[in-house]
C-alpha cells in the first residue's frame, strides 16, 4: 500500500465537484407526482374525446394534456 499517491486525491475531488451556478438540479426538476396522477382534468377530457371521436379528431385535447404534463415536470 505504500505505492499509493495521496497527493492526487485533491485534484480528483476538484474535478468531480459540480459548479454551483448551473441552474436547477435534477431534484428540483423531478416531477412530484406519477404521470398517471398528474393533470386529471385534461386527461379526462382527452380520454373522453378519443373514445367518442377517435384520436385524429382530438389533437386539441391531446396537446392540452401534454402541455399540462410538461408544466408538472414531465418530458413528453
Amino acid at each position: 500500500m505504500s505505492g499509493l499517491q495521496t497527493h492526487d486525491l485533491p485534484s480528483t475531488l476538484r474535478l468531480t465537484k459540480a459548479p454551483t451556478d448551473q441552474g436547477p438540479t435534477a431534484a428540483e426538476t423531478k416531477p412530484k407526482k406519477k404521470i398517471c396522477c398528474a393533470c386529471p382534468d385534461t386527461k379526462k377530457l382527452r380520454d373522453e374525446c378519443i373514445v367518442e371521436h377517435g384520436e385524429s379528431a382530438c389533437s386539441k385535447w391531446i396537446e392540452a394534456h401534454r402541455l399540462c404534463l410538461r408544466s408538472e415536470g414531465f418530458n413528453v
